[in-house]
């Protein structure tokens, strides 16, 4: 039988018609002559109905049927009775008759149930179980066949459509570029892989497209994107994958506001289509200094207050000898505040988790405070004079009845710690309220071009060495490498970042020059980059562009928990995938045709 509809498009204008549909047996009831069926495929759901006064035989084979066989149908559609619709389908009002059936395939007990929350394996203990996300990871095929998930897929399908056509209309050429390629290793680890024909030589697969792009610009193609699969082999992270995909995106002569511009415009479209929802543009910019000062992080979320105060100058005098050696040591003491009221009050217990936490970023401690008649109260009051207490309520704006909580140190340290401090207590207060209207965007600017590692006692690029300085910081290149702002940029979304990019060096003698600031040397410059260096003598225009994590965007637009809710066959946070088993040993013979030994 050749199917005719899908099981989600009959309606009552199809009612006479004679219909083919095939799919899985969802549910079956049983009521003495009458058996109804739910058949689904992705598209929805049919009722079927085999009446043993019309057709015995094939009201015997109803009988056998059980969930998730794989049938196919002929019948005719018909009007269901009234009072027994079901006006949460679209085919609510029809049901079909049937008088032909094939089953396709059987199945066995499935050893999980998709038609609830219990991912229990089915018959073992309940001790025996593994965890339910593994569970699902393991049966993903099964996981899948959820609507739920199912959706997430077809919705990330239409995403993609919308960003593909988007860039279609403004003249962009999609070019696939190589999955084998250079290691040329900066940042994550590449995944290598062995060459058969060149013994002890070896492909990486790309972290990203970045040179490949750039070279495409020199070759003149002006504006390219790619939805791009790119490999990092990190180390476990909770909402990472070792394979990911990415929207990636350069544009020949244009400047950072073009760039920026350019993806406002996307995701405004994008939203309204997905979301239905109006954003305004342009989205509000922050240079990644005010970033750290204000919210703690370099991705702040925006959908809520609690900014960073500075009170060095307020508290640096005090009697209280911590504030005291800390300003004159050459540090500084900031705090947020917390809104308070009936339902917020903060236990001595809770206060002392608090505490707990601003310590995992290297904070001697937590001092906290709370507002009562334009006052305050608190463990250390007691060292501040009643008009440093006001000012300090002035100065943070904090009213009656919220908590004050101050961290003195060295300077990244407490803006790390408050950063962390405010999302902690925004989860708390539900004032980040993760609904899917409920949507905040920033670009983060002029970041550093470099950062020092004090390990490895050298300079690291903060992006990549590929960015471009700020032109008038460019003199500081040899006097004051640490004072460099770079023309990259960051889209942060709700308080996560989902894109970066920058201005790129299409000057060769420049990209030398930062290659030499890294400490990487011209024979390893050569090796590593020497393609790249040799094409900017050939007319490099200047370029720009950016990358947007698709997993992560498509996460974030769908109000998912995690981007494995997003992607058809996800890894675990250790990079294994639990249903082929992968990573594996191989055989000998592979391994000796690629003259590879494997170290005990």
């Amino acid at each position: 039988m050749k199917r005719t509809h899908t099981c989600g498009e009959l309606t009552e204008k199809d009612i006479a018609k004679e219909v083919v549909l095939v799919g899985w047996v969802k549910s079956r009831r049983d009521h003495g002559p009458i058996i109804f069926i739910d058949l689904s495929d992705r598209f929805g759901i049919t009722q079927l109905v085999f009446n043993s006064e019309i057709n015995s035989e094939i009201h015997h084979q109803a009988e056998l049927l059980k969930p998730h066989y794989v049938i196919a149908i002929k019948g005719r559609v018909v009007e269901r009775l009234k009072g027994y619709e079901n006006p949460s389908l679209p085919t609510g009002k029809i049901e079909i008759n049937i008088n032909e059936i094939e089953i396709l395939s059987k199945s066995e007990t499935l050893p999980v149930d998709i038609d609830s929350t219990d991912y229990r394996i089915s018959g073992t203990k309940e001790e025996d179980c593994v965890s339910s996300s593994e569970l699902l990871l393991k049966y993903r095929y099964l996981d899948l066949r959820r609507p739920k998930m199912m959706n997430n897929l077809i919705a990330r399908h239409k995403i993609v459509h919308k960003i593909r056509d988007f860039f279609n209309r403004k003249n962009f050429i999609e070019v696939e570029t190589p999955i084998l390629t250079k290691s040329t290793p900066e940042g994550a680890r590449d995944y290598l892989v062995p060459s058969r024909i060149f013994p002890g030589e070896f492909y990486a697969l790309p972290q990203s497209p970045q040179l490949f792009k750039q070279l495409l610009m020199i070759a003149g193609l002006d504006r390219y994107f790619q939805i791009a699969r790119c490999f990092r082999d990190e180390d476990s992270r909770a909402d990472r994958q070792p394979e990911f995909t990415q929207l990636d995106v350069e544009m020949s002569f244009v400047d950072e506001n073009d760039v920026i511009a350019t993806i406002e415009d996307m995701m405004k479209e994008l939203i309204k289509e997905v979301l239905s929802i109006e954003i305004k543009t342009p989205f509000p910019r922050m240079t990644h200094l005010e970033a750290m000062n204000t919210y703690g992080t370099d991705g702040p979320d925006l959908r809520f207050g609690m900014k960073l105060h500075s009170v060095s100058d307020l508290l640096g005098k005090s009697n209280f000898k911590v504030f005291q050696e800390t300003v004159e040591n050459g540090g500084v003491i900031k705090g947020i505040v917390s809104p308070g009221n009936k339902n917020t009050e903060f236990s001595r217990s809770e206060i002392d988790k608090l505490t707990d936490l601003v310590k995992e970023f290297g904070a001697r401690g937590l001092i906290s405070f709370k507002v009562q008649n334009n006052s305050l109260t608190g463990a250390i009051v007691k060292h501040l004079f009643p008009e440093v207490q006001h000012s300090l309520i002035e100065r943070m704006q904090a009213k009656e009845g919220d908590f004050i909580f101050l961290i003195a140190g060295e300077l990244n340290m407490v803006n790390q710690a408050l950063g962390n401090l405010r999302i902690h207590l925004s989860n708390k207060l539900s004032q980040n309220i993760g609904s899917g209207e409920n949507l905040s965007f920033c670009w983060v600017v002029e970041f550093p071009l470099f950062r020092y590692n004090e390990e490895l006692k050298r300079l690291e690029s903060e992006h990549h060495p590929f960015t471009s300085p700020r032109i008038e910081d460019i003199p500081l290149l040899k006097s004051a490498p640490l004072k460099v702002k770079s023309r990259a940029y960051d889209l942060i979304m709700n308080g996560i970042e989902i894109g970066g990019g920058s201005i790129r060096i299409h000057s060769s003698d420049l990209q030398k020059e930062i290659f030499g600031l890294l400490g990487i040397s011209p024979e390893e410059a050569r090796h590593r980059f020497g393609f790249l260096i040799e094409a900017l003598r050939y007319g490099a225009p200047p370029h720009g562009g950016i990358a947007l994590g698709l997993d992560r965007l498509v996460m974030l637009l769908l109000g998912k928990d995690s981007i494995r809710d997003v992607i058809a066959f996800p890894k675990t946070k250790s990079a294994t995938c639990l249903m082929t088993n992968a990573p594996s040993e191989v055989s000998e013979e592979q391994l000796k045709e690629l003259g590879i030994s494997i170290a005990k």
